[in-house]
């Protein structure tokens, strides 16, 4: 079974505090991780770290056979990542928002244009997509910031409170979504858990 990510002994520490301690996981092929845990356990800072946002002080993350502090770059090319509070060009519009996170990762023309009418259709954001970014709510914002996560099919995605802000229909596709995409073969790691069926683990071991 292929192996996308481990996490080998990660310690994390915020002045005196270890935010998280002596983590190590590993995520094969299919595979649904949820992180679950009270404010501070440590989740955010695990994915962060995962995904070369946050140094560490001990411990080694591999992506994909590559180690993060190696060989970041190759890491993230196989990494889509979305945060808790995602950041977006509010003055583009949200077409030109998802063909420029298109190009960054050499989505083709074909290729794109079937990703974002599928997942904009499943989300239903569509007709708002020729709209600026500035003019979105803040759930049409994380539909869009979920679009862009999706578009070019990443092996490992992170998500951090991918469901917030999403109304029911929406946080119902997202599901599916996840889930077809571990039926791919593909990994997804997320928090918070977004039901029974993932696996659930604790960055802090103490938790």
């Amino acid at each position: 079974m292929s192996e996308i990510l481990r996490i080998e002994h990660l310690t994390k520490t915020y002045g005196t505090k270890k935010a998280v301690d002596d983590l190590s996981l590993s995520i094969n092929e299919g595979d649904l991780f949820g992180f679950i845990g009270h404010n501070g356990a440590g989740k955010t800072t695990t994915l962060r770290s995962a995904v070369g946002i946050l140094d560490f002080e001990q411990g080694n993350i591999i992506v994909d056979g590559h180690s993060l502090l190696d060989q970041p770059l190759a890491c993230k090319q196989v990494i889509a990542y979305l945060p808790d509070n995602p950041d977006l060009y509010e003055y583009l519009t949200g077409i030109q928002y998802l063909s420029f996170i298109a190009d960054i990762f050499g989505v083709g023309k074909l290729e794109r244009e079937a990703r974002i009418a599928e997942y904009a259709g499943r989300l239903e954001l569509t007709s708002n997509l020729g709209d600026l970014i500035g003019s979105y709510s803040h759930g049409m914002k994380q539909k869009l910031a979920l679009i862009s996560a999706f578009l070019h099919e990443p092996r490992l995605l992170v998500l951090d409170e991918p469901f917030v802000g999403l109304d029911p229909s929406a946080a119902f596709h997202l599901k599916e979504m996840m889930k077809e995409m571990c039926d791919k073969g593909r990994h997804l790691l997320f928090h918070p858990c977004a039901g029974r069926s993932g696996k659930a683990v604790h960055p802090h071991r103490n938790y």
